[in-house]
């Protein structure tokens, strides 16, 4: 990186710096003196100082001048820039909590701004690490990244997988790419005691969702015997009850999702029932030939992806909560999910008790569980705090 003196500036307009001096990471374009430090006159993804109105000094910034969130809060301390020691320091900082949470080196290692590094996200698989850049400025300083990865955890292989939609809003290609190392298509992993393999070159975002590990382990204490895993990916809510004892259906509408819960359901010596299709397709058929469950898990993806959507994707949330209820036995247990920051759990909650009352049913909400705790949240950052997920008893009426 060039050096500190080389930097160029960014400087707020007056008044602008206060949600920042509260714990803010982002600058929005709209809060920058464009008269004193032109904004798009800088290269996106460029570190510069970051000064409040008066002068005083606020942090180093990586710059998209052409997006909303023009700048992103890396590091506040003028002697430490961005580089390879800072991105160290870091990784050793989530280490240290991330190895207390869960031994064994299978974890969310950095979620972005969470762990001060805004645009980065790091999913541990024991001696590999996949990576992904949603910003401008990581991408320009995956050098360094990957020279910090490397010193912290000396792993077998890099991966980056920066190929989300996130980086459409930068202007950044999508890519998949080895960055030091080997790497399988698919890596061992274990999450609460059971043994999986990550389909990390081809599979969803990073190949797992390590923010619903702690639901899942939640998930035992009702001892499921007849479990149905909707928008399953990989299979792990329902693999894991089959490890103890419960049998498991499985709907997804991708045939490679599928592939892996079969592969995994294999290693593991339990049966798994795959279902392709429409998850509100199947459903809908599963209800109709008289199948019964008593535990059906909705983990869908966001149908709530940007604020315009919320009307259309609240009514995505009751109806398939209405179909998995259909499928319930008696007095079955729904775990209904969201991954949409934009819905927030008492619009789910709404969402899950409208279902109910539509069918004749009287739901009890027994627990609410988050993302798990190696996807920590940032207090002044709400979107940080995005997976609802809701325990539910349903009885007749």
């Amino acid at each position: 990186m060039d050096s500190e003196s080389d930097l160029p500036s960014l400087r707020l307009k007056n008044r602008e710096d206060r949600r920042l001096r509260a714990g803010h990471l982002w600058v929005y374009s709209n809060e920058v003196d464009v008269a004193s430090t032109p904004l798009k006159g800088l290269e996106p993804g460029a570190i510069a100082r970051l000064s409040a109105h008066g002068g005083r000094f606020l942090g180093y910034v990586g710059v998209s001048p052409h997006s909303l969130i023009a700048g992103r809060i890396i590091s506040r301390d003028p002697d430490h820039p961005p580089g390879k020691s800072l991105f160290a320091h870091r990784l050793k900082v989530a280490l240290g909590l991330r190895e207390r949470l869960y031994p064994g080196g299978c974890y969310r290692l950095i979620f972005g701004e969470s762990d001060l590094l805004p645009g980065l996200v790091a999913d541990r698989f024991g001696d590999y690490v996949v990576l992904q850049a949603t910003t401008s400025t990581m991408e320009a300083l995956k050098g360094p990244v990957i020279d910090a990865v490397q010193s912290v955890l000396a792993p077998k292989g890099i991966l980056w997988r920066n190929d989300g939609a996130a980086r459409d809003a930068e202007g950044l290609p999508r890519y998949t790419e080895v960055a030091a190392g080997d790497v399988p298509e698919s890596v061992p992993l274990t999450e609460n005691g059971v043994s999986f393999h990550a389909p990390v070159q081809q599979g969803q975002k990073t190949g797992w969702f390590y923010d619903q590990r702690d639901n899942r382990a939640r998930l035992a204490r009702y001892a499921p015997k007849d479990v149905l895993d909707v928008f399953c990916y990989a299979g792990a809510w329902g693999l894991s009850a089959a490890t103890r004892g419960a049998k498991a259906a499985f709907v997804d509408s991708s045939e490679q999702a599928l592939k892996t819960v079969s592969e995994g359901a294999d290693a593991l010596g339990v049966t798994a029932e795959c279902i392709k299709g429409s998850a509100f397709d199947v459903l809908a058929r599963l209800r109709d030939e008289g199948r019964r469950f008593d535990t059906v898990i909705v983990d869908p993806p966001a149908f709530i992806k940007r604020r315009k959507d919320h009307r259309q994707g609240l009514a995505a949330y009751q109806r398939i909560n209405q179909l998995a209820m259909r499928l319930l036995s008696r007095d079955g247990l729904l775990v209904s999910c969201s991954c949409s920051h934009h819905l927030s759990v008492e619009e789910l909650q709404g969402a899950v008790e409208r279902a109910a009352r539509h069918i004749d049913r009287f739901v009890q909400v027994l627990e609410i569980g988050g993302q798990s705790a190696d996807h920590p949240m940032h207090p002044a950052i709400p979107e940080t705090r995005y997976l609802k997920a809701l325990f539910c008893r349903v009885l007749p009426a």
